[in-house]
């Protein structure tokens, strides 16, 4: 490969990399003059790769959005996160991205060095990824959203709450979450002037307001937290209590902190609270613990966990 070919493709993986570049940091980062960086982008739009250049007192550029979508670079490393993730993408929680994830991964594995194909190969055999029985979200909406906590844009959207109350919300987007089956949107409510948490398969409708925001500091560590922190301080139509026969510490270690609330009895034993609208689905989640417990309410969680024993005992008889 020619040294003008090798500095055309690191300077679109510099593009690629990044929304703007001023002109004189791309020049620093391919050690050439500014003439040879706008030489070298000239040669870039001559291949189809939509670079448009910035005003300002230092000027710069930046790779925007064209009407098909250009070769992409990347490095070993990437390459393996894209295919593994497709891999799994047909079960995630996001409606209608199967066929899509199938076609793109078919397309990558084609281009792909033989080392890195048995890597992902490897991994694929490996991985398991159950698939999710839960509320699926529209991935257009994902990309809106997105969008938004990336360029700090206000958004808008239509939201039905818990009780079925429609509501019209405009947000200033920080994070999305991904919490098991469930996509989660934490943003400033505007309106409301306080952090929220949106169940983004509840929302309808999100739009880009074309509003700007400066970043506000979340009142929590990171996003994540904060979500998991709502999810705990609300109140379930089905609230359970059990004693669990191990430490807190364990437990904490082997059970998702968004399954429930750990508080140390003594050094072999621990109470776990958690709830949930759906007295099935929490059934399952306390049957999945891998400790000993005991039930100590409601008592509808007994009677649905001692069902689902005798069917299972039947099954294996």
């Amino acid at each position: 490969m020619t040294e003008t070919s090798s500095r055309l493709l690191e300077l679109l993986s510099l593009l690629q990399a990044r929304r703007d570049w001023p002109g004189s940091e791309l020049a620093g980062r391919l050690e050439v003059s500014l003439r040879t960086v706008r030489r070298d982008v000239e040669r870039l739009r001559g291949l189809g790769y939509p670079v448009e250049s910035l005003t300002g007192p230092a000027g710069g550029y930046r790779l925007r959005a064209g009407t098909a979508m250009p070769p992409l670079l990347l490095d070993d490393d990437e390459a393996i996160a894209i295919a593994v993730g497709l891999g799994t993408a047909a079960r995630a929680s996001v409606s209608g991205i199967e066929e899509a994830a199938v076609g793109a991964l078919v397309k990558l594995e084609q281009v792909l060095p033989a080392p890195l194909r048995r890597r992902v190969e490897a991994l694929g055999a490996a991985t398991v990824a159950p698939g999710t029985s839960g509320p699926t979200v529209d991935p257009q909406a994902l990309t809106v959203i997105a969008s938004g906590c990336r360029e700090s844009e206000c958004v808008r959207f239509h939201y039905r709450s818990r009780d079925g109350t429609d509501t019209r919300r405009e947000v200033e987007p920080h994070s999305l979450v991904n919490l098991g089956r469930r996509w989660y949107l934490v943003a400033w409510d505007r309106n409301r002037e306080d952090w929220r948490s949106f169940r983004v398969d509840r929302l309808a409708r999100p739009a880009a307001m074309g509003v700007r925001f400066v970043a506000r500091k979340l009142p929590t560590k990171d996003a994540a937290k904060f979500v998991e922190q709502g999810i705990s301080r609300m109140p379930n139509r089905y609230e359970a209590s059990l004693t669990l026969h191990a430490s807190a510490e364990e437990v904490a270690r082997r059970v998702p902190a968004h399954w429930g609330k750990v508080e140390a009895i003594d050094e072999r034993s621990c109470r776990f609270r958690a709830g949930d609208d759906d007295l099935g689905w929490l059934a399952l989640r306390v049957a999945m613990l891998e400790f000993d417990f005991t039930v100590d309410e409601p008592p509808e969680l007994a009677e649905r966990l001692a069902a689902m024993g005798e069917r299972l005992v039947r099954a294996t008889a």
